[in-house]
């Protein structure tokens, strides 16, 4: 079983750090553990911690005022959440729920400051994560611009694949559990609209669905990619 320090190296903020470094930055953290269905943060408390997600899996959400819950994202072992709101002060409407039992380090705002202002190689992880993010975005931007249903899950598909793809000889293998209506929630279309397109690719030998995962074959990847 791996220790926080060795989940901690294998971040993507605090990348190629020197063992001194990354040893004195673990001891200015505290790290929590938050069982499934257990709410991380709230909007009030975005501009106050950075996350670091060393094992396990959470969800970013929002809830419209009609009570339909959109899924802004996952994040998985290696992820940090938080930053964006730490650098400009400003809190995010979304909250952060585990979606499995997970391992979480926290770090205060005044620590983060002091860690990219005297660490450079944070400083190049930190803005080339946000710059990732940023495309990301726009991503799902042009996805909910899309009017037709199957073309905005497919485009759906392809940022799960660049992001959680497992490749193997037949296609591609999502490391998610995805239910139906987390992907409606995430494509911004009714659970109905997503069971329909699904039963339909498995049909046609696009998509297999294993238990909460789903493989995508070969075919269908030389078609969305």
């Amino acid at each position: 079983m791996k220790t926080d320090y060795e989940m901690l190296e294998e971040t993507a903020l605090f990348r190629n750090l020197p063992h001194r470094d990354l040893t004195l930055i673990r001891e200015k953290m505290s790290t929590r553990r938050f069982k499934k269905g257990e709410i991380i943060l709230n909007e009030e408390d975005t501009n106050k911690y950075m996350y670091i997600l060393l094992k396990g899996r959470v969800k970013a959400v929002q809830t419209t005022e009609e009570g339909r819950e959109i899924v802004l994202g996952f994040h998985t072992s290696g992820d940090t959440f938080g930053e964006v709101s730490l650098i400009d002060g400003k809190t995010t409407q979304a909250q952060v729920i585990a979606v499995a039992d997970s391992l979480i380090s926290i770090i205060s705002k005044e620590e983060f400051y002091n860690l990219y202002h005297t660490h450079p190689k944070i400083l190049d992880n930190l803005l080339n994560l946000l710059c990732s993010r940023f495309r990301e975005n726009t991503d799902v931007i042009k996805m909910l611009n899309m009017n037709n249903a199957a073309q905005r899950l497919q485009m759906l598909f392809i940022k799960l694949v660049h992001s959680y793809g497992e490749p193997d000889q037949e296609g591609i293998l999502l490391k998610l559990n995805l239910t139906h209506s987390d992907l409606a929630n995430m494509a911004s279309l009714t659970r109905e609209t997503v069971t329909r397109i699904m039963n339909r690719w498995q049909k046609e030998g696009y998509i297999e669905v294993q238990g909460r995962r789903i493989h995508i074959a070969n075919s269908f990847i030389k078609k969305i990619i």
